[in-house]
């Protein structure tokens, strides 16, 4: 598998790509090692209390309050019989109704009709009165039968069940310590296996680009014609690690087309795209194809929502992974038990991204005829399951009301912390733009006019002339 990656991936990563995911399969499985003991530890538990509970129950009979127990009887059955007798008299009623109907048609007389009704449900009064008596009865010689309360026996028998609960909950625990850290070092050990191999290839690694310590993705002279068209022309700008930056300009400008050379959906005309895998290697993203640009690290939302909107919400996540699969064709042609456990492994991680981008609730529902809004999360959401170092998010507050666009701005902020990934912004909403971003860099038809500090792009005269004409009048 290492010589097949070797061939079809350019560039000095070659194993890396495989080894980090190696590496984030491992990390995810030592993580859920605690939770999943703590769910059997639940199993045994709860079953444990299901019998406790049995053994209890003629206990607790004895010892609760009789009067109180033979009301609640008497209520329930008084309930179900009411419920009977509600389908009785809507059963009178509706012949009733059919008989003043045919007798109003035919200009008969329809009192004698009204009196059967009102002596039918007299009787069925009449029924439930008895009803009453009876249950009364019964609940008096259940309370004579049973008087007393007998509390003794029962507060023994719970004081005994609670400690062998929390012996047995003790006991679980000491056994599930030595069966964590066992299990949890397995896996410490293969990550630290993948991250000696990855730090190997790094100190190996002769990359014949080179970038800033602080630059994640450099564009250089970066062309794209369409034609006779200019869509990007000799454009440069350097994206730092762990910032947000904007990329700004009128309609047509050339902003999206700029993220589909990044990502490679275009192969520009000219030009250069440097990027930082982190492996100690810097790219040429022109090298790649754009399936293969997401395991460089880059992932992207687009402008229209492209998300599937024929299946779940959670298959919407797993398909975004699948580039993210280590095992080889025939592992997955045999479904061998490597495929199973990646496929739970990638299921556990879209979980935990759905809770991450308050997403649970919809997991199971179909992308079709949900929220705007939640569709644009959805895109967010595909895009962390593929591990990025760097985002590209185009137009994510388009077609956002002003407070759902306050709460993307504090989620783009958030991931950017929480992922510790860079996130380069296409977006037509200054406000969200001049607020979030550290670096902008503002086009108009494929040029560049200005680059800085949200404060230093908006005073820029050049912009002020592209956004509201000439003299910025």
């Amino acid at each position: 598998m290492a010589r097949i990656l070797d061939n079809l991936l350019p560039g000095g990563a070659k194993r890396a790509v495989k080894l980090h995911q190696q590496y984030e399969m491992a990390k995810i499985e030592r993580d859920a090692v605690a939770d999943k003991y703590e769910a059997k530890k639940n199993k045994e538990l709860n079953e444990f209390v299901r019998k406790a509970n049995k053994r209890l129950e003629p206990a607790a009979f004895d010892a609760c309050n009789k009067q109180e127990y033979a009301d609640c009887e008497m209520e329930e059955k008084l309930q179900a019989y009411d419920v009977k007798q509600y389908l009785s008299h809507r059963a009178v009623q509706h012949k009733a109704v059919k008989a003043i109907f045919k007798a109003v048609k035919a200009g008969g007389d329809i009192s004698p009709i009204l009196e059967t009704m009102k002596e039918e449900k007299s009787g069925l009064y009449s029924k439930r009165a008895e009803y009453i008596k009876k249950i009364e009865a019964e609940r008096a010689a259940f309370i004579a039968k049973h008087a007393g309360a007998d509390t003794k026996k029962y507060d023994t028998l719970r004081a005994e069940i609670e400690k062998q609960y929390k012996q047995l909950s003790d006991s679980i625990d000491a056994k599930n310590a030595t069966l964590i850290a066992k299990e949890q070092a397995r896996f410490t050990a293969r990550m630290d296996k993948a991250e000696a191999a990855i730090n190997a290839i790094k100190a190996g690694q002769t990359s014949k680009h080179t970038l800033p310590d602080d630059v994640i993705l450099s564009v250089k002279g970066l062309k794209m014609y369409f034609g006779g068209l200019r869509a990007v022309d000799d454009l440069t700008f350097d994206v730092k690690k762990g910032e947000i930056f904007g990329l700004i300009g009128p309609n047509g400008a050339g902003k999206t087309t700029v993220f589909n050379c990044i990502t490679q959906f275009y192969k520009p005309t000219a030009g250069e795209l440097l990027f930082d895998t982190g492996d100690g290697e810097v790219v040429s993203l022109t090298d790649y194809q754009v399936h293969d640009v997401v395991l460089k690290g880059i992932a992207r939302t687009f402008q229209n929502i492209e998300v599937v909107k024929e299946v779940s919400v959670l298959d919407n996540l797993l398909i975004a992974a699948t580039r993210n699969y280590t095992s080889s064709l025939f592992t997955q042609m045999l479904h061998l038990p490597l495929l199973k456990r990646e496929e739970r492994i990638i299921r556990q991680r879209a979980d935990k991204v759905l809770k991450y981008m308050d997403l649970y609730a919809y997991r199971d529902r179909l992308a079709w005829g949900l929220p705007y809004g939640v569709l644009k999360r959805i895109e967010i959401a595909r895009a962390l399951m593929c591990n990025p170092r760097l985002i590209i998010l185009d137009e994510p507050a388009a077609g956002l009301n002003e407070s759902e666009t306050h709460e993307l701005a504090n989620l783009i902020n958030k991931i950017r912390k929480d992922f510790n990934c860079t996130i380069l912004l296409v977006e037509h909403d200054m406000s969200l733009v001049m607020n979030i971003c550290d670096h902008i860099c503002a086009i108009s038809f494929g040029k560049k006019l200005a680059y800085g500090t949200a404060a230093e792009v908006q005073s820029s005269k050049e912009v002020q002339e592209a956004y509201l004409g000439a003299g910025g009048e």
